[in-house]
């Protein structure tokens, strides 16, 4: 048995192929540019296989609804040429085999739920906080998705007030993504995040807004855990400080018997949104 999973990200394809213990076989990343040139190349890495079964987790907005003619499309994105293409469509007409279709955020939250730092729970939030921020949320071992999938880098935060900085996100500004992404650290300071001390200052803002999420995601949700991964929580002590931040905002109005367990940092960096690829596809097979 081989199963397939594709990470299908803006910048980067990550396509796999696992045996029936997830056990990769084969790994390939390709370069995301037109849907042609892109499909091109993921067409001829699993062409190679016998496939019974395939997850995707792609990059969004998504539509999510099978009973909706854009179920499968990518939607309203600024990635050049693939704004409403029907990704999953092509994909079933090269390959007639089950196939499970999702965000990478939710496919990320499913793989730390089953294999990585939020295993043995039943519900995770799974954020990422790089280039832009999104999140995935699982319910009863289930990926969640209403009438779309989560959004939940787009959130209203309270600016800081000593916060003169105007935002990154083109059409909100003040959401999480425009105020705490990875490009406001730099947009405010002149340095790349990665080569921030980790006395600055910008760190108490980055930890006051993504705190500020956190709570609402608590209040709305209330998970088992709360999973952070992406390239800007290669910080350690932004961890410790979004704990700390955390609790003095939510200031003891729901009971968290362990902060240090309830937020914490991905189980399975980089790996898992392709994981959960992999995970989804099997269970299409059950």
């Amino acid at each position: 048995m081989y199963i397939g999973g594709i990470e299908d990200g803006g910048t980067k394809f990550v396509c796999a192929v696992a045996n029936q213990e997830l056990t990769i076989i084969e790994k390939v990343s390709i370069p995301t540019t037109t849907p042609e040139e892109t499909l091109a190349g993921v067409f001829q890495f699993f062409d190679h296989f016998t496939l019974d079964a395939l997850g995707v987790g792609s990059f969004g907005p998504i539509g999510v609804q099978k009973e909706q003619a854009n179920y499968g499309h990518i939607l309203a994105t600024p990635k050049k040429g693939w704004t409403n293409f029907d990704f999953l469509g092509n994909l079933k007409e090269r390959y007639g085999i089950p196939m499970a279709w999702t965000t990478d955020v939710n496919a990320a939250a499913y793989g730390e739920l089953k294999k990585g730092a939020a295993w043995g729970c039943q519900s995770c939030i799974y954020l990422t906080v790089g280039t832009g921020i999104g999140g995935g949320i699982v319910v009863n071992n289930a990926v969640f998705e209403g009438v779309s999938h989560p959004e939940m880098g787009h959130i209203f935060v309270k600016r800081h007030p000593e916060d003169t900085y105007g935002g990154t996100c083109p059409y909100h500004e003040d959401c999480l993504e425009g105020l705490a992404a990875g490009p406001s650290l730099e947009a405010r300071t002149g340095i790349r995040g990665e080569n921030l001390p980790a006395d600055h200052s910008v760190w108490e803002l980055q930890a006051y807004y993504l705190a500020q999420a956190l709570m609402s995601y608590t209040l709305i949700l209330n998970p088992e855990k709360i999973v952070l991964g992406g390239g800007v929580m290669n910080q350690p002590h932004l961890l410790e400080k979004i704990r700390q931040q955390f609790t003095k905002l939510l200031n003891g109005y729901v009971e968290i018997a362990n902060i240090d367990d309830y937020i914490v940092c991905w189980g399975m960096p980089d790996e898992s949104g392709l994981m959960g690829t992999l995970l989804l596809a099997q269970q299409e097979l059950i």
